[in-house]
């Protein structure tokens, strides 16, 4: 097919379903769900780990991660003791896990070893810690605050906050870009991605960049160039230039877009709609679905080792 749907992808797609405590495995060249993985109680986000070896699911209610092999889809282990783990991510040097909890409104830091984790320390934020993101460093996570409306960053070998500043209405993702000197925050409750300029030691607020309703979560291109943003009320994905800092490009996509993925080549975005319960995939360059995968109940992430390139 000229979308390149039909061309060889190798490594399984994991979609994680909310609201049924396991992961869709879909097989990418038929594109059919050929298994369900069981995790925890609520878990709300998956994640690749950087050196690629491991997708941990974030099991909130069950406070712990499941890891999962992202070539073969066996379990590899469970941790438990992980209190409320809503949002996850490591840092690039995988020195460092930080998780979002959710519900208890604070963020926990810990140490990796490459086998155990040990908590360093936790730390009180704002009501309702969503997302996270790592500099290129691994020195700064910052975590959006979902009902407090505000961006923190969290020294990660002090586990100390350094700073927090005010966003817009219901911050959910948080985009850094390369140079670490630009935070994007998803605002879903408003319909813009809200800039700040985070290169000093104090952030300053620079603009927003309207984008659709429902602002909500990021994905690189593959590109090194744009990053898509999910729109989950207006139904489509903007892609925004990080250097312009502009919407070039819209693309539809229905049912509560949320969580997204390139495949290598960068032309296939596929994205979890989140009303539908399907994997949806477009072709960037039609602007077309060519796809539609019938998953579970609310499916929030998704993950492939076929991946474009991340920044």
């Amino acid at each position: 097919m000229a979308s390149g749907l039909a061309a060889a992808q190798r490594a399984p797609i994991f979609v994680l379903n909310s609201l049924e405590a396991d992961v869709s495995v879909i097989d990418a060249a038929t594109w059919r769900e050929v298994k369900r993985i069981p995790t925890g109680k609520e878990p709300h986000h998956l994640y690749m780990t950087p050196d690629e070896k491991s997708i941990i699911v974030a099991n909130a209610l069950a406070d712990s991660l499941t890891f999962i092999d992202p070539r073969t889809a066996e379990v590899q282990k469970t941790i438990r003791g992980v209190v409320d783990p809503y949002h996850l991510r490591f840092s690039p040097d995988m020195k460092w896990l930080v998780t979002a909890g959710n519900r208890l409104h604070h963020v926990d830091v810990y140490k990796w070893d490459g086998k155990d984790l040990a908590l360093a320390k936790r730390i009180p934020t704002g009501k309702t810690p969503s997302h996270i993101y790592i500099d290129t460093r691994s020195t700064v996570a910052y975590v959006t605050m979902q009902d407090s409306d505000e961006l923190v960053a969290v020294d990660l070998a002090r586990q100390e906050i350094r700073w927090r500043i005010k966003t817009g209405p219901m911050p959910a993702d948080v985009f850094v870009t390369p140079d670490d000197k630009t935070a994007l925050v998803g605002l879903t409750g408003s319909d813009s991605v809200e800039v700040f300029d985070v290169s000093g030691d104090a952030p300053r607020t620079v603009r927003k960049i309207k984008t659709g309703a429902g602002a909500h979560a990021f994905r690189g291109a593959g590109d090194q160039k744009h990053v898509y943003l999910s729109n989950r009320v207006a139904n489509t994905i903007s892609k925004i230039d990080v250097t312009t800092l502009q919407v070039v490009e819209t693309y539809p996509a229905p049912g509560g877009p949320d969580c997204m993925e390139v495949l290598q080549g960068g032309r296939l975005l596929m994205v979890t709609s989140r009303w539908a319960r399907k994997l949806t995939v477009i072709d960037t360059q039609t602007k077309q679905i060519v796809k539609q995968v019938k998953v579970g109940k609310s499916p929030h992430g998704v993950w492939t080792l076929d991946h474009a390139a991340r920044f």
